[in-house]
């Protein structure tokens, strides 16, 4: 379960283009931060995907992948042209296939293959129509699903929606958000050549009945108990609300907002319905990593939890310079699960009761988020240098670093207790047992 959304720069104060994306996945599963260097390949070499071997392009794109850490692919990304592009479940009446393509594959290899949204959009079709889609996505339980899709870069934005090898497309205008449902109607703009055809005789849709995407493929039962309904909504209605003059900071404060009827009481009930998604439910899953991306041509940034539960979590600038401190390179996977359990520890002494000042630390995190914010804002459309863009990321680095430590500490030695229902501690007690890292 997941949220992606995007503004187009007719739709954002800074006139860039804005890219957004909660991960939610098992609560176990580490989400972390891997950036690649372009690459150049042997003519002939194969390319080893989650579940399948595909030939490998001759040279790849530099990339930064935000990823569960057992996948290939990732939840998220971008490359070194500003392509973004992030993947959502979603759930059709088409059957689920073998072992093959799964869509965080896909993201990677368009994200390492292409330079603009359009040449993304072409290669995943290919790819969809070459290799299929199909595998376990979940990490400790069995999720299968197909995939829907939201791709930018610094000029335009597509959203893919896929049922099994059927594909619709449509071009994004102002502001778009996607969840765990299709969203596509009537209006497609690019389409499988069968894809009306296939509905029809499977009856899906009615001979005479205006041909709806998200009608006729949609699982109602899966799609309507996934909550994405009221999390499109409630994504699309913050933007449109905002525009023209969406900031980045008004997507940090989406990724981490709950319905009312949670606010303020998300660490002890679940939250499916809430962009920032909090498990403990029978159905569900919990935000596991979340990111923010300013686009604009040659000049891209972006904003990274590295961490679990945004609504707890301090976003810090990045900057895809050498000798950034935030990302990990592909040798060292041990390193980027490291840096998100430790603020999963955090995460699971506020589940367990154990911090004895929240509004404390809430206080401070805002204080220092606040700082990072008018920092970034201070430089915006100054020509400035690599050194300069060094320094503000270390004191991102540094002072999230010391409050982590500094919380976690004093809530050294309290007494652990889990509030909530009956179901819920239990499963934040099995949940806890099975990390082992408390």
């Amino acid at each position: 379960m997941c949220d992606t959304l995007a503004a187009l720069s007719n739709a954002t104060r800074e006139k860039d283009v804005l890219f957004a994306k909660n991960s939610d996945r098992q609560p176990n599963e580490p989400h972390i931060m891997i950036r690649i260097p372009r690459k150049n390949y042997k003519k002939g070499s194969k390319v080893k995907l989650t579940y399948i071997e595909i030939d490998q392009a001759e040279e790849t794109y530099a990339v930064f992948l935000l990823k569960p850490s057992w996948i290939w692919g990732c939840e998220m990304g971008c490359n070194e042209f500003g392509l973004n592009i992030g993947n959502e479940a979603v759930f059709t009446r088409e059957k689920y296939g073998p072992a093959s393509l799964i869509g965080m594959d896909m993201v990677r290899l368009a994200l390492e293959r292409c330079q603009t949204s359009d040449e993304a959009l072409e290669l995943m079709i290919s790819l969809l129509a070459r290799y299929g889609q199909g595998g376990n996505c979940g990490f400790e339980k069995p999720f299968t699903y197909h995939n829907s899709f939201l791709i930018a870069d610094p000029h335009s934005a597509w959203v893919l929606e896929t049922a099994g090898e059927y594909w619709a497309a449509q071009k994004v205008t102002d502001v778009r958000s996607i969840s765990n449902g299709l969203t596509i109607g009537e209006n497609i703009d690019r389409s499988h050549p069968g894809l009306q055809e296939h509905a029809r005789a499977k009856g899906w849709c009615k001979a005479g009945q205006k041909f709806d995407f998200s009608r006729c493929y949609s699982d109602p039962l899966y799609t309507h108990f996934s909550g994405s309904a009221n999390r499109c909504a409630g994504t699309l209605a913050c933007m449109e609300m905002n525009k023209p003059d969406i900031t980045a900071e008004d997507l940090m404060g989406v990724l981490r907002s709950h319905r009312p009827e949670v606010d303020g009481r998300q660490f002890n009930r679940a939250t499916l319905k809430s962009v920032c998604m909090h498990g403990g439910g029978v159905i569900g899953d919990h935000t596991t990593g979340s990111y923010v991306a300013s686009l604009r041509e040659n000049n891209c940034m972006y904003w990274v939890t590295g961490c679990s539960t945004p609504c707890l979590s301090v976003f810090k600038p990045l900057w895809l310079i050498d000798g950034e401190p935030l990302t990990f390179n592909e040798d060292e996977e041990n390193q980027a699960i490291e840096y998100w359990m430790q603020r999963e520890v955090l995460h699971r002494m506020v589940i367990r009761n154990q911090i004895p000042d929240m509004e404390q630390y809430y206080q401070e995190r805002d204080i220092l988020q606040d700082d990072l914010v008018q920092k970034v804002n201070d430089i915006q459309g100054q020509d400035v240098s690599e050194d300069k863009l060094l320094e503000i990321m270390l004191y991102a680095v540094k002072n999230e670093q010391d409050l982590v430590e500094r919380t976690i500490h004093s809530g050294k030695g309290i007494k652990p207790v889990i509030k909530g229902n009956p179901y819920y501690r239990y499963y934040w007690q099995r949940q806890n047992e099975k990390l082992n890292i408390l």
